[in-house]
Formats: structure tokens, C-alpha cells, sequence
């Protein structure tokens, strides 16, 4: 029997009908398979690694099954950390030069820290010849692991770690061109090669200001005196060009509604400008510029400059604050604006700050892994610099170096002056009880050479006295140091 045209046009109707979701499907499949693969080459190649070093990650354990944990090395190529073979085959993790360098490189016992930590994924990677891994594989071998260059400068580490002495405190040392971490030293320290074996010791100090594993660098919360003075003079700026108009005659103090503020060692200052008034450090003349600035402005200067925010750091860190707005009375601002009352920083912080006033207002971020190389010393994976942004503009970084240099050559970074090398910064004497003499010592600052570029260092001393006496001489130490290699 002969089928109508209706029927044969619903069959036709209903196989196009049939192909078009098989082809509606198979679009689909196709395109979940395509954004599967798409998402697997973005895991690899950004997510990949952030995943391995996961403390949560058990496959650390498998990867440390088949490769023998790659060396870490300074950027003059002294092995900071290796693995030793015993000839029963155990491995031991040690540290050449024990507490130096407990801080940046960290720990691999009792938990991770450090390059140690961050850094786990490539210290467990093998790039060594393909058929050696083979070898290694059938005869039951583990591959050496890839080791790791740091961008840390020995002789630079070596001279922070001795003049910082028995003192608690902390030095930093960045190139701010780069963001390159040159030096990175805290006190009180520990010994990691004893670390497994006095864990238990180091663990029950349960006084975290007082703890030997805190990095100060990052972690160590202080008021930060009169180092802070370069932000209110920065909101000064910003509100008042006409700052070179600026008068103040210090008499050595002044008197608030509930406090009275005095410079250090009751120093009178007499008549000042602006620059003058930065340069020596007068705490009066920037009382009363605290009472001038906007509130609100002030805060989102501070805000814009990473306090109560994260620090785009590698390592474990604590948040800046600064208290500040509306409702804060006279003695809460005038505090604020010399660096007291509840400001608190990071010697990281100050850092960062410091490196994008000398880099014309860009922030460089920190980094401390320049590369990673097999065993061999082929290159597997370059570091590069990346900008974080900019902090403020070129024309008001300028202006700060011009008042940081000031503070070399005519206040009290004055022995810093007459080398050759130029240099700037800001010291500063934070106070942090209420007994009469006790301060931390701040210097933050940085020194160029039109051959070798620039280096910022910011250092404290804990209850270390004027930074000018103290951290300063700190600071030229490792300045002395950096322009002298060659």
C-alpha cells in the first residue's frame, strides 16, 4: 500500500527532527569536552602548582616517595638547604648555616615554612634526562629533585644577621626595581636542624610576641613612630600645595585635651618648615599637622597604602591597622599622625612602602624564588618581576624623596650622609609602654648608584632606642655591603 504525501512528509519531519538533537548533543558533548580540557591546561599551568603545595594535598607524600627534596640556594649559589643520603637511605634535611636563614628559607620538619613550604611543589619536581629517570625507575631509585635559586644575597643576610646581634627585631632588604627579596632576618631565631628535636621546648612558649618561629619581617606588629611620618606628610601634601608656606616653632612639646606630646629627648626644634619639621623628626609640628588633615581623607591614604588589607606577600603575614575616622578625638589623631597610639605595621609594610616612593610610585611585588634548575644546573622555570600597581603617583614620589633625603642630610639619618652612595629615609623611635625610654628603633629607607640601581632596607630594633643611633647604623651597614660587591 502506497504511503500519502502526509505521511512520508511527518516521517521526514520527525527524522530531521531526530537529527537535529542527535546534532544538539553532540554539540554538547563536544563543548563540555572542550571546556574540560580548557579548564585542564588552566589547572596545570596556574593551578597546578597553588594545589601541590597545599598543606592539605596528601599527594606531598607521594611525590617525596619517588624524589630526593631539591636543594635551595642564594643567588651567589650557596647551598642554603639540601638533602643528605645516610647509608641506610634515610633523608635529612640540612641547613648549612643553621639560624641565618631560618626565617626566608623555613623548615621541612613538624610542618613546612618558608621557601620550604611555598616552594614544596618544585623542591619535588624532577627535571633530570628522561632516560636517567627510567634508570632510576627500574632499579627502584629515587630522581633527584630540581633545586631552587633564590634571589637572596649571602653577603647581605650574613651582615643583617650580625649587626641585628642578640637584639629581637627584624631587617628587610628589597630591590625595588624588581621586587627582588635580598636579605630577610628575624630575631629571636631557631636552629633547623634542631628544630624537630626541640619542638616540643619551642612550641610551649605560648607567647607568640616572644615565639622564636615568628617571622618579624612579616608577622611582627608594631607601632611604627615616626616612620609613619611619611604618610601624614603625604595627606599634607595632598590637601595643602601650598606647603612650602608651612610655619611652626617647636618649643620641645605640646599640650592636648587629655596628653601632652613631646619630641624625643625633649628636643626644641624652634622654627620649622615642613621639610625641616620632617627631616628632624619634630613630634610637636606633626601633632599639629595631625589636627589640620581630613579624617576621611587620611584614612583612605592609609587604606589605599595597604593598612587593614593583604600585602602581597609570600610568606604568612599580619594586617597593618590604622584606627582612624569621623568620631576620633584630639588625642587619638595627634597619636595617629606621629605614629602612636593604634597604628600598627609590619616591617614588610614599611618596606613596600618605601620601595614604591624610591621605584617613582610603583610597587614592584616581592618575590623570592628567582628560578628553579635540575640537579645539573639547567634552567627549568624563571621568576620575573610583576608590578603590583601603583601606590601613588611620580610627582609625589619625588617630592617624599626629596623630604627622605633631607633626613640624611640634614636630620637624623646624618650617618648616612658623605658616602658613595645617595641615600634616603625616614627613622623613627616608636614608643610601646608607658615606661619613660622604652622604644622600638625604625629606619626605613633605600640608597642608589646610577650603576648598580637602587636597595631599599627598613629595620627595627626592638627597645633598640632612637633609630637614629641604632637602626640606622644598621641600615648603612647593609647599604656599605650591597654597593661594594661587585
Amino acid at each position: 500500500m502506497k504511503k500519502t504525501s502526509t505521511e512520508r512528509k511527518s516521517k521526514t519531519s520527525t527524522k530531521r527532527t531526530g537529527n537535529r538533537e542527535f546534532v544538539i548533543i553532540t554539540y554538547l558533548f563536544v563543548a563540555v569536552f572542550i571546556m574540560m580540557m580548557g579548564y585542564f591546561v588552566y589547572f596545570q599551568i596556574f593551578k597546578s602548582e597553588d594545589f601541590i603545595n597545599s598543606p592539605y594535598n596528601t599527594r606531598q607524600n607521594t611525590f617525596a616517595e619517588h624524589v630526593i627534596r631539591g636543594e635551595i640556594l642564594s643567588s651567589d649559589e650557596k647551598v642554603l638547604a639540601k638533602t643528605i643520603i645516610g647509608e641506610d637511605g634515610s633523608e635529612t634535611r640540612y641547613y648549612p648555616y643553621g639560624a641565618m636563614f631560618a626565617h626566608a628559607v623555613g623548615y621541612d620538619s613538624n610542618g613546612k615554612y618558608g621557601i620550604e613550604s611555598f616552594g614544596n611543589f618544585n623542591l619535588l619536581r624532577s627535571h633530570a634526562f628522561f632516560l636517567e629517570q627510567v634508570i632510576n625507575g627500574i632499579q627502584d631509585k629515587k630522581n633527584p629533585g630540581d633545586n631552587i635559586v633564590t634571589t637572596l644575597n649571602y653577603n647581605l643576610q650574613e651582615v643583617a644577621y650580625q649587626a641585628l646581634g642578640s637584639n629581637r627585631g627584624a631587617v628587610i632588604a628589597l630591590e625595588p626595581a624588581t621586587g627582588k627579596t635580598l636579605a630577610m632576618v628575624s630575631k629571636p631565631d631557631f636552629d633547623p636542624n634542631t628544630l624537630a628535636a626541640n619542638w616540643e621546648s619551642i612550641i610551649a612558649n605560648t607567647d607568640s610576641e616572644n615565639s622564636v618561629l615568628l617571622n618579624r619581617t612579616t608577622q611582627g606588629l608594631y607601632p611604627p613612630g615616626s616612620t609613619f611620618k611619611i604618610l601624614t606628610t603625604l595627606e599634607y601634601l595632598r590637601e595643602n600645595p601650598n606647603y612650602q608656606d608651612y610655619h611652626y616653632d617647636c618649643q620641645g612639646s605640646i599640650a592636648m585635651e587629655n596628653t601632652e606630646i613631646h619630641c624625643y629627648d625633649n628636643a626644641v626644634h624652634g622654627a620649622e618648615d615642613l621639610q625641616t619639621s620632617f627631616a628632624k623628626s619634630c613630634n610637636t609640628s606633626y601633632a599639629n599637622i595631625g589636627l589640620g588633615l581630613n579624617k576621611a581623607k587620611f584614612a583612605s591614604l592609609c587604606k589605599e597604602m595597604m593598612f587593614d588589607t593583604n600585602l602581597p606577600v609570600a610568606y604568612p603575614f599580619k594586617q597593618s591597622s590604622f584606627v582612624l575616622n569621623k568620631d576620633s578625638n584630639t588625642d587619638q589623631v595627634t597619636q595617629m599622625a606621629i605614629g602612636q597610639g593604634e597604628t600598627l605595621v609590619t616591617p614588610m609594610h614599611m618596606a613596600l612602602i618605601t620601595s614604591a616612593i624610591a621605584n617613582k610610585g610603583t610597587l614592584m611585588r616581592p618575590y623570592i624564588i628567582d628560578h628553579t634548575e635540575n640537579y645539573r644546573g639547567v634552567t627549568v622555570k624563571n621568576f620575573r618581576p610583576s608590578v603590583y600597581g601603583s601606590l601613588i603617583s611620580e610627582s609625589e614620589a619625588l617630592k617624599l624623596q626629596e623630604f627622605m633625603s633631607l633626613v640624611v642630610s640634614e636630620g637624623t639619618g646624618s650617618k648616612l650622609s658623605g658616602q658613595g652612595y645617595h641615600a634616603a629615609g625616614k627613622t623613627g623611635s616608636a614608643e610601646f609602654s608607658n615606661v619613660k625610654g622604652e622604644s622600638h628603633a625604625w629606619f626605613t629607607g633605600y640608597a642608589s648608584t646610577e650603576e648598580k640601581g637602587s636597595i631599599v632596607v627598613t629595620v627595627i630594633v626592638e627597645n633598640g632606642g632612637a633609630g637614629s643611633t641604632t637602626a640606622v647604623p644598621i641600615a648603612k651597614q647593609m647599604f656599605d655591603t650591597y654597593f661594594s660587591q661587585p
